[in-house]
């Protein structure tokens, strides 16, 4: 087998993931007839066909699939020799793959607009999904760090807690239940009970706080968008179990308020981790340091409206275990 080059694995990399020569010239911002050279030259190495037309497309052959998992190792690791040796040098570059529960998306812009101000050789790649999908992603290696409510049990990781972060059952003003001055859990069950889909880290969170308390969990609606949680209930039609992060707009308007629960607000930490064992890039380690020196001040800054709005309710919340 003769050597190949980074181009010529790049070239790969692209056509696998347009499945298309041109769009992957596009994408390499090279003509058509390049790409097809480079993966001339990288079959000729490799000793066999990587790709093969399927109606107009192209999709990779066994051994093609092969190839570009190993390339895209090759790669990753190129570039991280590149920002370890920028890093000998006092400068932190490269790409930070990171990825997050779908309420973390409301946490990390600030964290990553400060990081990256203090470090303008730093690209982002975020990843954003349910709980499930981010345990899934670490796993494969698609990203560096994950941020989320819990260790996965699924995963060995080594994991920082960085903050804490309440979860709060929410209406709107206007809401019969914001007339009483207590609500049970009781109440909440016969009230159109909003939450998220099964894998998210509030789902889990709601289940065991029913659970503890000896209740049935009784769901009005699944919605897999924290988004059209929100809007169903500013629009009074019912009321919901979300993180205050992802809400903090709507309190700051007035468009949401929390409910006089005992439960409310219940804490929980919010946790950065990468994989046990694994070498973590410079990018990743010294993020994941700046987020535990000054994640906890980020979301006192965050949840202030919350906290204003708590004060009135009870002084402090329940942890979750």
């Amino acid at each position: 087998m003769y050597l190949a080059s980074f181009k010529q694995l790049q070239a790969l990399l692209m056509v696998a993931r347009h499945e298309s020569v041109s769009r992957a010239a596009d994408a390499l911002h090279v003509t058509q007839p390049a790409v097809s050279l480079q993966l001339k030259m990288l079959e000729e190495a490799a000793g066999t066909s990587l790709t093969r037309k399927v109606g107009r497309g192209i999709q990779l052959t066994a051994a093609g699939e092969v190839m570009a998992e190993f390339a895209e190792r090759i790669l990753r690791l190129w570039d991280e020799a590149v920002d370890e040796v920028a890093a000998l040098k006092g400068v932190i570059s490269g790409t930070l793959r990171i990825g997050a529960i779908t309420t973390a998306e409301y946490l990390l812009p600030p964290m990553l607009v400060q990081f990256t101000t203090e470090r303008p050789d730093v690209r982002i790649k975020l990843q954003v999904g349910n709980r499930n999908e981010i345990v899934n992603m670490l796993g494969k290696h698609e990203i560096d760090l994950a941020i989320m409510g819990t260790p996965p049990r699924e995963l060995r990781t080594n994991a920082a807690r960085f903050a804490r972060h309440p979860m709060a059952f929410i209406a709107s003003p206007g809401h019969p239940l914001m007339q009483k001055k207590k609500v049970t859990l009781a109440d909440i069950m016969e009230a159109n009970l909003l939450v998220r889909e099964r894998g998210s880290g509030t789902r889990t969170t709601i289940e065991r706080l029913f659970k503890e308390a000896g209740y049935p969990l009784r769901i009005g609606s699944e919605l897999s968008s924290n988004e059209a949680i929100k809007r169903m209930v500013v629009a009074g039609l019912g009321v919901a179990f979300l993180s205050v992060h992802a809400c903090t707009l709507e309190f700051e308007a007035g468009l949401v308020r929390m409910l006089p629960v005992a439960e409310n607000p219940v804490e929980a930490d919010w946790y950065v981790m990468h994989l046990a064992g694994e070498h973590v890039p410079t990018v990743a380690a010294a993020f994941q340091d700046f987020v535990i020196e000054n994640g906890q001040e980020v979301v006192r800054r965050q949840l202030e409206a919350f906290h204003r709005d708590a004060a009135k309710l009870r002084p402090a919340g329940k942890k979750v275990r």
